[in-house]
């Protein structure tokens, strides 16, 4: 375990919301936290939408690639936020776990996931402020 706290966000396909939202902690946190995702059902590419909303923030996700959710990641991280994943992930006593309810983009417009991605910064600010106590 490094110094810095470590964060894995957990959606199903790794492809929207837990992109976007390490897009988010990466872009607002710096190297202060260690950002992880992945899905329980990865697919092949991240949601060329998402990526497009990401940008407009100018925010760049487009080399992200969906990775399988392994018990590794959730045994590394220090704080497991999982998106709709339901019972998917591994619990680990002594993790800090939280479900963020958040529509999925997958299939949705542009202006849909414009409204989820500022849900998620706004959620990621919040954990930031947090994990710095």
């Amino acid at each position: 375990m490094s110094d810095k706290p470590s964060v894995l966000f957990v959606c199903v396909h790794n492809a929207g919301r837990s992109q976007m939202a390490a897009g988010w902690l990466t872009h607002l946190a710096g190297d202060t936290v260690e950002v992880r995702s992945a899905g329980s059902e990865p697919v092949g590419q991240v949601n060329p939408v998402a990526v497009d909303a990401m940008r407009e923030v100018g925010i760049d996700i487009s080399a992200a690639r969906p990775k399988i959710l392994t018990p590794e990641a959730v045994q590394d991280s220090d704080v497991v936020i999982t998106m709709g994943c339901g019972d998917a992930c591994p619990v680990f006593p002594g993790k800090r776990y939280e479900d963020w309810k958040l529509d999925d983009p997958a299939g949705q417009g542009i202006e849909a996931v414009r409204a989820i991605r500022d849900e998620i910064r706004d959620r990621v600010r919040d954990l930031i402020a947090d994990l710095k106590g």
